[in-house]
């Protein structure tokens, strides 16, 4: 199993990639190619796939973390070129219409595509349990229990009977890769939360976390909460690597380097090969 970030804010150095704010990663095992969201646009998606030499035919499954433009604005793409009935799995709440504040008046950042289209291409698998979509990739499926805080923008809402609300990121899910070593936690965006998250994967996976692997939403937090995510860390005994990236904020992964070592916590730019034991 290789696990490759196909896409993201910024690039390697000397890399022929392109930066955009968005994500993806594209996982190679030996049963087949998953492809984890699919950034902000086609043209910086297609033109990553090909500098990395994936080609479309390599992608047997597509999974999404959750609906916003910068997931899931590669998708018409995609479709273009990717075969007929390619399974894409997600958590049910996929298609709620989804805004944000940012600039005044509220502007659509959900999928932009109906489902019909995607039906049309595809053959969804939207469920709310957790998925084997791979030999040893599983979907978190909804991460229900929220104590912690959530990885939150102010600006992002929905609409809900007649007003606007905060946006409950239903949707949210992330990836978990068994290797030899345990599990690989890999997100999206962590808007449920990363403690919630990290919780999720303790109660349903029964297997230790040696890796964290994408965007955090640790960006705005507050110094007490990135005090508990590092405290949350530092006991977790099998984590080996903190790969982080698109909306996990400078101040974060500063803060949580200094804590947990330049040796534990690295930056995932695009063109990334994760470095993990029992992964490569």
């Amino acid at each position: 199993m290789e696990t490759t970030c196909v896409v993201d804010n910024s690039v390697k150095i000397g890399s022929q990639l392109w930066g955009e704010h968005g994500l993806g990663f594209f996982i190679a095992t030996d049963a087949g190619g998953v492809l984890f969201d699919t950034g902000a646009s086609g043209t910086v998606l297609m033109h990553n796939l090909a500098a990395l030499a994936i080609g479309p035919e390599a992608i047997d499954t597509l999974a999404i973390s959750h609906a916003h433009r910068d997931h899931t604005g590669g998708l018409s793409a995609l479709l273009e070129c990717a075969r007929p009935g390619l399974p894409l799995y997600a958590n049910p709440g996929l298609f709620r219409e989804r805004f944000s504040k940012r600039h005044g008046e509220p502007e659509s950042i959900g999928l932009s595509l109906a489902r019909e289209a995607l039906e049309a291409r595809m053959t969804l698998h939207l469920d709310g349990t957790p998925q084997e979509i791979a030999p040893g990739v599983w979907t978190t499926g909804v991460i229900a229990e929220r104590p912690d805080p959530l990885g939150r923008s102010a600006q992002h809402v929905v609409w809900e009977g007649e007003e606007w609300v905060a946006d409950p990121y239903e949707d949210d899910g992330s990836l978990i890769l068994h290797v030899d070593a345990g599990l690989i936690l890999l997100c999206g965006c962590c808007h449920a939360g990363l403690l919630n998250t990290l919780a999720h994967v303790d109660r349903m996976f029964d297997h230790p976390i040696v890796a964290i692997v994408g965007g955090t939403h640790l960006a705005g937090a507050r110094v007490e909460d990135l005090q508990r995510v590092i405290d949350v860390l530092s006991e977790i005994e099998s984590l080996q690597r903190v790969y982080l990236n698109h909306c996990s904020g400078e101040m974060a992964f500063h803060i949580l380097r200094r804590a947990l070592g330049s040796e534990v916590v690295r930056g995932c730019p695009a063109g990334t090969k994760l470095e993990i034991e029992g992964l490569c």
